[in-house]
């Protein structure tokens, strides 16, 4: 993947730029998927540039139409772009004034943006910029922003290329067990008892999550007696991570990047959610689960225990959805 070179006003490719920001992680990346395809579509002569963390490289390879990443880490700096070098701006990342400062600054000769209280005053005057809707799902939020600047997006175009990267895991059920937050982690011991009734019915289980989820997973095998050979978790990059979901059997995850993936490649999926509601942040029509009970969601992200949501998924409630899962994959539905 090209980097762009913020010191190189660039003349040996004279296309005019676009430039998304979504400075954010691995799923917030895959939920803005289906904007990122309308804006390719809409400006095939313009150079597509992600302003992402840098990490998320491996992915970003993986997205049709983008020809270049601006390695972004978060919204403390301005982007090192000269003012007016930018043709097109899109703010992907959100409605504050945080990153709205980051569009704003690169005088774009037009900018995506919604509208900021704290810059264009209370009142929302016109269609554009449009006013944030807390309402809608992830995807759809990104596509209504586009609509509203005359660009056409889907929010079920959620598909990525096919990774190059691949270890030798065809087939296997891919239990993910971490999140980034502990509202979104789903007991240890019950995705091993989910891991065993797998293993148990001749499945090949393999355990995925990032390098600091490692000791988890391994806790998760060992309790579902599983080898250690069986852990991935930390030991694999994100592309390959991507080819171990496009290639599986069927994905069990909570609401993380793993479940986005699985909704990318169309694979059987189980999805656990907490705090996040599903209709914001849950798949796209598929072959995909959601569990979770909307009663008891305590709704706190950031809370250091699991919310009550996911704790109300059982077992039983696991294993009966991938059966369901695989079972819409294999009659090709639309919908579970």
């Amino acid at each position: 993947m090209l980097h762009l070179d913020p010191e190189d006003d660039d003349r040996t490719d004279d296309r005019p730029e676009l430039l998304a920001l979504r400075t954010l992680k691995l799923g917030d990346l895959l939920v803005a998927v289906p904007a990122i395809h309308g804006l390719r579509r809409a400006f095939p002569g313009h150079r597509l540039v992600l302003a992402v963390p840098g990490w998320l490289e491996p992915v970003v390879e993986l997205v049709d139409g983008v020809d270049a990443l601006l390695p972004t880490p978060g919204l403390d700096h301005l982007l090192p772009l000269a003012p007016g070098r930018v043709d097109v701006a899109v703010n992907l990342h959100g409605s504050g004034p945080e990153s709205r400062r980051l569009i704003d600054a690169l005088e774009a000769r037009v900018s995506m943006v919604h509208h900021v209280p704290e810059i264009d005053g209370p009142e929302v005057d016109g269609p554009v910029p449009p006013a944030w809707s807390p309402h809608l799902g992830e995807r759809a939020r990104w596509v209504r922003l586009l609509s509203a600047y005359g660009v056409a997006a889907d929010p079920d175009d959620v598909g990525l290329r096919s990774s190059t990267e691949r270890v030798d895991v065809v087939g296997a059920a891919v239990v993910h067990v971490g999140a980034f937050y502990e509202s979104r982690r789903w007991p240890v011991e019950r995705f091993a008892a989910v891991a065993r009734s797998l293993a148990d019915e001749g499945r090949r289980v393999v355990f995925t999550g990032s390098a600091g989820e490692r000791d988890r997973a391994l806790r998760v095998a060992e309790l579902a007696r599983l080898d250690e050979s069986s852990v991935l978790a930390g030991r694999i990059g994100l592309a390959e991570f991507a080819g171990v979901v496009e290639d599986a059997s069927v994905v069990v995850s909570a609401d993380t990047g793993a479940a986005h993936l699985a909704s990318a490649y169309r694979r059987p999926s189980v999805v656990l959610f907490g705090p996040a509601a599903p209709e914001h942040w849950g798949p796209p029509p598929g072959p995909h689960i959601v569990l979770t009970d909307a009663s008891v969601r305590r709704g706190d992200a950031f809370a250091d225990t699991p919310d009550p949501a996911i704790l109300a998924v059982g077992v039983d409630d696991v294993l009966d959805a991938v059966v369901r899962a695989e079972r819409t994959a294999a009659r090709g539905d639309a919908t579970a």
